[in-house]
């Protein structure tokens, strides 16, 4: 029988997380509400817990994937078909992507292990505009050595765009180490002014 990890303490602000997410007993019994819209960069799939949004899916990863992803980590029999849950976090999208939002204020429901919510956490740090090196990322993590956890844990990032992986780049300035692809990073850069045209 699958457990039911526990539920994550509420914060203030904007933010849950359930950093005692156990990988090898994934299933939590909740309702989750998805959707899809069409942005400037294709279709975005939104996965949203009662806590906030837990998971977005950029084109690269199509809803074959986005539907494994909730398959790992919940009860699929408790995915709901529901837009009205997710129009917050789509209005901001749809603002962020017209270049008329700097910071994402939508509550997110962070799910992973407590390295991976560290680094997610502090990934959410790197302002609009910005960007950071992963050696910076690893030292702000209190990891300086861990660059290669540190890059797995930007890589498992369920919420590219509201925690902004995107903004961390190469040591020598280049676009390494996105996993919906560097054509899709330097758009993201390049619509936040981080990459001049």
């Amino acid at each position: 029988m699958p457990r039911t990890i526990s539920q994550p303490r509420k914060r203030t602000g904007h933010e849950n997380h359930r950093g005692n997410f156990n990988s090898k007993n994934p299933v939590l019994q909740e309702e989750i509400y998805c959707t899809s819209f069409d942005s400037r960069i294709g279709r975005i799939y939104v996965a949203s817990t009662e806590n906030g949004v837990c998971k977005m899916s950029l084109p690269k990863e199509n809803r074959k994937d986005f539907y494994s992803w909730l398959k790992d980590h919940f009860d699929l029999d408790m995915v709901i078909d529901n837009r009205s849950r997710n129009r917050d976090v789509i209005d901001q999208l749809t603002r962020y992507f017209n270049g008329r939002l700097a910071k994402f204020t939508c509550p997110v429901d962070l799910i992973g292990t407590p390295f991976q919510v560290r680094v997610w956490k502090e990934l959410a740090k790197i302002s609009y505009g910005s960007t950071i090196t992963y050696k910076h990322l690893a030292k702000r993590v209190h990891a300086p050595k861990a660059f290669q956890a540190v890059g797995r844990a930007n890589g498992a990032n369920p919420l590219p765009i509201i925690i902004p992986c995107h903004r961390v780049i190469g040591s020598d300035g280049s676009l390494v180490g996105y996993a919906y692809g560097v054509k899709t990073k330097e758009f993201l850069l390049r619509l936040e002014g981080a990459i001049m045209l």
